[in-house]
């Protein structure tokens, strides 16, 4: 079936999708540059990121019962103008605490308005279109979080407008939906994870996931802090963090090919050390300029998303296929409760040693990763080459919830959440 014509029944859906992530992408570096401007400590800032990922992650639990009770239209709806609402109080009431607040909302409803669209893509998919929709999802997901870094450039972060901007594109994401004649999906399943399971799967993967959150948490979050700081435009400010996202996308492919013929570990291993080069040479060109931190930040971000990527496909080679959507479910809660430490972490060292603070914290987190998926080396023996898993490139981690690995090729039928059966120790 040719490619538009698998997508023409999605449409609707995929439009949600962009205006969705756009917002997302814009709410995500407005509100820590504004409150960088607005004089407001690191501390506080971070914590703007884990009120985010604490909301984000509990709204995975209980955003199944929402949607069971008022229906997916419903729910998106009511969701996209709790976004709206939130974005707009930030720029009527400027105090950090009211902001923790306000972020918390967002991570919440981003939460449940993610959930419903994926539940409605896995509704219209098949197995042989599955890995088309999975791809098509990868690409505009991607390509509306770099859009939407770009729009705060239209105008200035002191001003409301690119408040007023970001609730308009969270308001366009309702139209899609709500004027689509798609049947609702069944109701989501409610999210549950047995951490010794997945710790027994995978230990590597375990700890490889919580310190790929913690990568990940501190730089989507401070690095338009830093940028501010560092006196950045705008338009660098934003290039800066789109940076680090094209090195995630352009890295993650070969990286994962790799990892396919050698022993992941090694490459896990290898990705922590680049990280740890790249956060050194942070430090050192922090006053170069804004291209030596553009050069820096496709380098970090090669390593940034792809890590977790890396313990995803790790944790897989010993997982049963039945297990597939659990564990990488599981797992993806582990990378939210590491996205709630790396803000507060990145901020401290920000606090301490000024902005090139990020590029140390980023740095120890790449160490750890490294070190650990080397030490675990020595504890298991390596499966061969034709017995793991194909690695398959994955959103970027912070606009998943667990519905999405319904959508992955890997995963040959939607599966429930909450059957819990002990793996096979390997």
């Amino acid at each position: 079936m040719p490619v538009p014509v698998q997508i023409l029944p999605i449409v609707s859906l995929l439009l949600s999708t962009f205006f969705l992530m756009a917002g997302a992408g814009l709410m995500g570096i407005l509100l820590p540059v504004r409150g960088s401007i607005e004089g407001w400590s690191s501390y506080q800032i971070g914590a703007f990121g884990t009120s985010y990922a604490i909301a984000f992650t509990l709204g995975c639990f209980v955003m199944p019962l929402i949607v069971r009770r008022a229906g997916h239209v419903r729910t998106f709806s009511s969701l996209a103008a709790l976004l709206a609402i939130s974005v707009l109080l930030c720029a009527i009431f400027l105090d950090p605490i009211a902001w923790i607040f306000f972020r918390a909302l967002a991570g919440f409803a981003l939460a449940g308005t993610y959930m419903v669209v994926e539940s409605w893509l896995n509704e219209r998919v098949t197995n042989e279109t599955r890995g088309t929709i999975f791809s098509v999802y990868m690409i505009v997901t991607m390509a509306a979080m770099m859009g939407g870094q770009y729009v705060m450039p239209l105008s200035r972060p002191e001003l409301a407008i690119p408040f007023m901007l970001c609730a308009i594109l969270f308001a366009l994401a309702v139209i899609p939906t709500a004027m689509s004649q798609a049947p609702s999906p069944k109701p989501l399943t409610t999210v549950k994870i047995d951490l010794r399971l997945i710790f027994r799967n995978s230990p590597v993967a375990f700890i490889g996931v919580l310190l790929a959150g913690v990568l990940s948490g501190a730089w989507n979050n401070m690095a338009p802090v830093f940028g501010q700081k560092a006196g950045l435009s705008t338009t660098e400010i934003a290039t800066l963090v789109v940076a680090a996202m094209a090195g995630g996308i352009v890295f993650q492919v070969p990286l994962g090919r790799i990892s396919d013929r050698v022993d992941r570990r090694y490459v896990m291993t290898a990705a922590g050390l680049i990280g740890v080069a790249g956060a050194t040479a942070g430090v050192y060109v922090a006053d170069a300029g804004a291209i030596a931190l553009f050069v820096v930040a496709f380098m970090l971000g090669g390593i940034i998303y792809p890590t977790y990527s890396l313990a995803v496909a790790h944790a897989n080679d010993y997982a049963a296929d039945e297990d597939f959507v659990k564990i990488s479910s599981g797992l993806l809660i582990l990378y939210g409760i590491g996205t709630m430490i790396g803000p507060l972490y990145a901020a401290y060292l920000m606090e301490t040693f000024g902005p090139r603070g990020i590029f140390q914290s980023i740095g120890t987190a790449a160490a750890l990763y490294a070190a650990y998926a080397f030490y675990r080396t020595f504890r298991r023996v390596s499966l061969p080459a034709d017995e793991r898993a194909d690695f398959q490139t994955t959103p970027l981690a912070r606009t998943q919830t667990p519905t999405s690995f319904a959508l992955d090729p890997r995963a040959e039928a939607p599966q429930e959440f909450d059957e819990a059966e002990p793996l096979p120790v390997k």
